[in-house]
């Protein structure tokens, strides 16, 4: 995969991930008698808060797999299915609880502060692009592709404050119908990149099961081959 290609692989999958056109109804209520400078304020740190906690997981991942003795392919299998089940609530458009909870959402919207928690933590950096960014700083080939992660990571928080930003006033293309339009679009996105970190993982678990046809094509292969004759 070249430096492009992992880019667009980052970008597009954190984004989807992270959803922060979903996060935009649950922002809006938890800050709902907040004037706009302050809830400009709460998105600027929470989104400052998820590009730091995703970077840090991104840049300690290998070393926490190596602490508990987790496998790459192992952990990659994992978080398929987490982000699996977050995509199959994207598609029927609900706001996955593997994100947070509706006793989360009710306890920020009683907070005074609801940057750090519930909002940049579980809303934006929750279990699903934590385990992201782990696969995806895992799957670099080079120092270049991890640089490349990490400026998706803040590309990702800083898109996610102007979204932010916009519902804050009021733009008409943040209307329900939109929202849940393009959660669709990102679940169906998401559930594609599942199912391929998931067979990845399932190859490198199991490298016979999905190369049992080449051992036999090359003994057959032998098996056909004419020895060469020489005539005095």
């Amino acid at each position: 995969m070249n430096l492009v290609e992992y880019t667009i692989l980052a970008a597009s999958s954190l984004f989807v991930i992270v959803d922060p056109v979903a996060t935009v109804p649950a922002f809006l209520a938890m800050t709902s008698e907040d004037s706009v400078s302050h809830r400009l304020r709460t998105a600027r740190l929470a989104c400052t808060v998820m590009a730091i906690i995703l970077l840090v997981f991104a840049v300690g991942g290998a070393w926490i797999f190596r602490i508990l003795g987790i496998t790459m392919p192992a952990f990659q299998l994992a978080a398929s299915i987490v982000l699996l089940l977050v995509a199959l609530d994207m598609l029927q458009a609900q706001r996955s609880r593997v994100h947070e909870t509706s006793e989360e959402t009710e306890a920020g919207a009683s907070k005074q502060d609801v940057a750090i928690t519930p909002l940049a933590i579980p809303m934006l950096a929750g279990p699903g692009a934590i385990s992201t960014v782990i696969v995806l700083q895992a799957k670099a080939a080079d120092l270049i592709q991890v640089v490349a992660l990490h400026g998706c990571i803040v590309l990702v928080a800083l898109a996610s404050f102007i979204i932010f930003r916009l519902s804050v006033h009021g733009a008409r293309w943040l209307n329900p119908i939109a929202m849940k339009i393009t959660t669709r679009i990102m679940g169906l996105l998401l559930a594609a990149l599942a199912i391929q970190f998931m067979l990845n993982a399932a190859a490198e678990l199991m490298p016979g099961f999905f190369h049992s046809g080449a051992p036999g094509v090359e003994q057959g292969t032998q098996t056909n081959a004419v020895p060469s004759t020489t005539r005095s």
